[in-house]
């Protein structure tokens, strides 16, 4: 991110100044995976680890201020004149300004919460929330799901109770991170990674790095994934496949992608969004395949895509859901 621009006030930012801008960049509601991938390159370096370190303990450090008159005075004034404030001092203010946001009351801004202490973190119907945790780490929970944290000296544990994750963990080769998911177990060092729970069975898709995958219950050793590949956990057994990381982890934009996807699954993944359901009762196209992009939780725009193309006839039904009938039926 480090950069000069060709006017007289041309400048190189500091290890500091990029970290500041990195925190802001992550905490925002939509993080791509080449914005995950961008972030890990630029923390390889030793001085921009260290800097990044530094602007988290800011945020842990400032809870102790909570409260004082002064931090709220300059948490006003800083609101109040950001609008006001050039360019040339903007990343020096996301630093002093990471300060005072955290000592404000909540820490829960823009869809980003701190651990500060907790232990289990719980998104509702709609919902996802990026969590930064102790270590450095950072979990973006996805819409209806659960984890519980617990972190010792030996070893950093999440149990992810249900629903979907993308995982960012910070490098710590004495600390392996490991994520249970029902039967499933995930252990990384320092990589990206993302975990669903689907019913009986649990999908891992790597992003970056490296992990292992394996089935607590069954004989076979441990899955090596590379980037790109998408493991699946039944009681069957794990089977892994090559996947579209765009596609695979369109959630975290806020979309949700069909490529030949079966009528019923894209149903399925358009209801984890809503608290109104679709409900497919035109069972003979259960398996037909259904492709488009679509926001998360904008469930009028699919119904209208799926009675336009498959000729399905849209009611309304008593507990607020959308039912799909065939015309005629």
């Amino acid at each position: 991110m480090g950069r000069i621009m060709g006017n007289p006030k041309a400048r190189v930012e500091t290890p500091d100044q990029e970290a500041a801008e990195w925190h802001e960049r992550l905490g925002a509601r939509s993080v791509t995976t080449e914005t995950i991938r961008e972030f890990f390159d630029w923390r390889k370096s030793p001085a921009n680890a260290d800097a990044y370190r530094r602007v988290e303990l800011i945020w842990t450090e400032s809870r102790k201020l909570a409260g004082r008159p002064e931090i709220t005075e300059a948490l006003n004034d800083a609101m109040s004149r950001r609008l006001r404030k050039t360019s040339e001092d903007r990343s020096t203010r996301r630093l002093l300004g990471l300060a005072a946001l955290g000592a404000a009351a909540a820490l829960v801004i823009g869809g980003w919460t701190w651990w500060q202490g907790r232990s289990t973190f719980t998104t509702g119907v709609g919902e996802q929330w990026v969590v930064q945790l102790a270590d450095g780490s950072s979990v973006r929970l996805d819409t209806d799901s659960r984890m519980r944290v617990r972190f010792s000296d030996g070893q950093r544990l999440v149990d992810l109770e249900r629903g979907q994750a993308m995982f960012s963990v910070a490098h710590d080769g004495q600390r392996p991170f490991v994520v249970a998911a029902g039967d499933a177990r995930v252990t990384a060092i320092g990589t990206v990674f993302d975990v669903q729970r689907q019913g009986s069975g649990v999908s891992v898709t790597l992003v970056s790095g490296a992990v292992d995958v394996t089935r607590l219950s069954g004989p076979e050793r441990p899955l090596r994934l590379a980037a790109g590949q998408e493991a699946r956990v039944t009681p069957a057994g794990t089977a892994s496949r090559s996947v579209d990381l765009p596609t695979a982890t369109s959630w975290t934009e806020g979309r949700i992608v069909f490529r030949d996807t079966p009528m019923n699954e894209a149903v399925a993944e358009v209801n984890r969004y809503l608290t109104a359901k679709v409900v497919l009762e035109a069972k003979d196209l259960a398996t037909v395949p259904v492709n488009g992009v679509f926001k998360t939780g904008d469930r009028d725009a699919f119904v209208a895509a799926a009675s336009g193309v498959f000729g399905l006839e849209p009611s309304a039904g008593p507990d607020g859901s959308i039912r799909l009938s065939e015309r005629g039926k």
